[in-house]
């Protein structure tokens, strides 16, 4: 059997694979690329509109990016950082816009107003000193602060309907924010990619990776309809398999990936489509999350815009499972264990008792429970508008640590080999809407040879590259106006 080489191979059809392809596409559109998915479309676990948040996470919204030091004091470099990088992608995208590669923005952004709502005199104290911080930051100009219920009522009604008088409240609210529906970008971004001489493998499941004496790769890939195997030689991998990345790059056997482990957290959201309730809330509203839950688990009542329709969610609910991804195997975590990661795995399970009480009361919690979560941030909230939908699984970073042996991280973390030739994503949020830069990172660091020719264009591509758009006002302003125009997010 022959084996097909390649410049380029993708494992994975979500929206780290999309953007990498594109990116390689635009900076070396003569090179050969291959894109491997096991389900039948592209863009159905994590990037799939309703297995996410969209958000489109800038830090507008989300108290995680800046919590509260055990000394009270708040820092506001990560939320700045958050919302830099999600700038880039905004650049990115309206480039793309502008080429024809995004026809339709509004096919996949929209925007929506982010808030932050808390309850409680602690909590309305910690947000108004997080917006004292953050409203002289040239990033989140614009941003407002009220703990006034009639003023909170005008920006999102839900919020404040019979709601008891007297509560301690507050609330911030940006109006630059966003609604992203990382599917239907993912699915552009990869007709694209076909569209100038990419191979998509759809129901394609990679069965084994294998380095070469030359420094390649070659993938085995078994058809999942008829069990047909396939050899492919590639100079470079990325896995961007979601979850699934972790046993990948196990598979590739790179020194890289040893003590790394894998926590699957799946999720649960309630929806609604009733025109009558969505037409009364506009905006991403986020809470504060529980003692001992995961960042991915901060409660917030969101608009979603999915193929032009509204509706709205609110979740998420944390739950657990073995699985990786939501279509794959019941037996992926313990499939994962090796004898390198299982002391770190040991060491996240001893220093995380919070995080199982916290998973397992929400396992255990009824959808009545669930319904009065909800009514905590909507207190009109009827059970009949309301239906649970399956989020997507996260699988979080479990590392080595050399002060407590190992460390769950919520975040995204780049494996690279150490010569470039295999690269993978492991980690969740924030993600997607961190997908652009990451993979400026990736190429950086896989393509040393290529880059500096790369950087001309990527320059074109990305008008603030190489700069800090929040150490110049003006600088910021015009980033954020122009790609506003471009992507159709401005405001009547």
């Amino acid at each position: 059997m022959s084996t097909k080489s390649v410049d380029v191979v993708l494992i994975g059809g979500g929206i780290m694979s999309a953007t990498l392809g594109t990116m390689i596409k635009q900076l070396q559109p003569d090179w050969s690329i291959l894109i491997f998915e096991q389900l039948s479309e592209v863009g159905q676990e994590s990037s799939n509109p309703w297995n996410n948040a969209g958000t489109g996470h800038a830090a507008l919204a989300e108290l995680n990016y800046m919590p509260e030091a055990p000394d009270g004091s708040l820092e506001t470099s990560r939320a700045v950082n958050i919302n830099e990088q999600f700038q880039v992608s905004r650049q990115f995208w309206s480039s793309l816009v502008k080429e024809g590669v995004l026809p339709d923005p509004t096919s996949f952004i929209n925007p929506t107003p982010h808030m932050t709502f808390v309850r409680g005199e602690d909590n309305v104290d910690y947000l108004r000193r997080r917006y004292e911080l953050l409203k002289n930051e040239p990033l989140f100009e614009g941003i407002e602060f009220s703990d006034d219920p009639k003023v909170i009522y005008k920006w999102a009604p839900l919020l404040m309907r019979q709601r008891q008088k007297g509560e301690k409240i507050a609330a911030t609210r940006i109006e630059t924010g966003t609604d992203v529906d990382f599917g239907s970008l993912t699915h552009q971004l990869i007709d694209y990619l076909v569209a100038n001489g990419a191979e998509l493998h759809t129901e394609s499941e990679v069965k084994k990776l294998k380095k070469q004496k030359d420094g390649s790769w070659n993938v085995v890939t078994r058809d999942r309809v008829g069990n047909t195997p396939h050899t492919y030689n590639a100079k470079f991998v990325f896995v961007g398999a979601g979850g699934h990345a972790l046993p990948l790059l196990q598979k590739a056997h790179i020194p890289e990936i040893k003590g790394f482990g894998g926590f699957p957290i799946s999720g649960q959201f309630f929806r609604t489509d009733n025109p009558a309730v969505v037409a009364q809330h506009q905006a991403k509203v986020y809470g504060k999350a529980a003692v001992g839950a995961p960042p991915m688990s901060v409660p917030h009542l969101d608009t979603r815009v999915v193929d032009g329709q509204a509706s709205l969610l609110f979740g998420p609910y944390a739950g657990f499972s073995p699985k990786f991804l939501k279509s794959s195997s019941w037996l992926d975590l313990p499939a994962s264990i090796r004898l390198h990661n299982i002391g770190p795995m040991l060491a996240v399970a001893r220093d995380n008792v919070d995080l199982m009480k916290y998973l397992i009361g929400e396992l255990l919690a009824s959808k009545k429970k669930k319904l009065e979560a909800l009514q905590e941030f909507m207190p009109t909230a009827k059970a009949e508008d309301w239906y649970l939908i399956t989020a997507g699984q996260r699988v979080q970073v479990m590392k080595k640590d050399p002060k407590r042996g190992g460390v769950l991280q919520f975040g995204t973390e780049v494996i690279t080999a150490a010569d470039g030739s295999i690269a993978g994503l492991l980690g969740a949020s924030p993600g997607a809407s961190t997908a652009v830069p990451i993979m400026i990172d990736l190429v950086k660091r896989c393509f040393p040879q290529q880059y500096p020719e790369w950087e001309k264009k990527l320059g074109k591509l990305i008008p603030s590259f190489g700069t800090k758009l929040n150490e110049n006002k003006r600088q910021a302003e015009k980033a954020i106006e122009s790609t506003a125009k471009v992507l159709e997010l401005e405001r009547g």
